[in-house]
């Protein structure tokens, strides 16, 4: 088993939060992991990135070389098509349509789109919208990790659980906010 992922977005979108998720679901499932992150100027808005490799054989670095990677999970989707060289020819692309526009030339939303649906295995969903209709707007990570988790070498209990462990110490209604979250990612895709 391997999985080399990649999580891209902006600041304050919850990538970190991503991580930390598969993360302790690896920890779980007794797999290596090794992590790297990026956090954009520090600041809500700028460029955040992950590299996750998880395997169940030691794993040497914690960088993904250039079109190795098997999953890119990306809250936001121009952010998505700066990953790009890293996806692998059979990997996996899964973005929120969602766009964080946070400087002032940003292409039109319409053209970042049409770029992803080149990729060949891509998986588009309205993460922000769907957050919504669960009942917790903040939670639009959850569901693109929801959806991302058909393609992680995980059982999605595994990554439930890791929900819980993570946000246990915030109460019952973060836990219950964030699980209704991932459930509904998963459920958009229909697996």
């Amino acid at each position: 088993m391997k999985n080399d992922i990649i999580l891209a977005g902006v600041g304050g979108q919850g990538i970190l939060s991503i991580a930390a998720v598969i993360g302790l679901a690896a920890v779980a499932n007794d797999l290596f992991l090794k992590q790297s992150e990026v956090h954009g100027m520090s600041q809500r808005g700028g460029d955040v990135q992950s590299h996750l490799r998880l395997s169940d054989k030691p794993v040497s670095s914690d960088l993904i070389p250039f079109g190795k990677a098997e999953l890119i999970i990306s809250m936001e989707p121009m952010e998505s098509l700066r990953y790009l060289p890293w996806l692998s020819e059979n990997g996996w692309l899964v973005t929120n349509s969602s766009p964080f526009i946070n400087i002032p030339d940003y292409p039109a939303t319409d053209d970042i789109i049409a770029e992803i649906k080149k990729v060949k295995n891509h998986l588009i969903i309205d993460a922000d919208a769907i957050a919504k209709q669960s009942g917790s707007a903040r939670s639009g990570n959850m569901v693109i990790l929801g959806a991302a988790s058909a393609y992680i070498d995980m059982t999605f209990e595994s990554i439930e659980n890791a929900v819980i462990k993570l946000f246990g110490r915030k109460g019952n209604d973060i836990v219950e906010a964030n699980l209704k979250a991932l459930k509904a990612g998963r459920d958009a895709i229909q697996v």
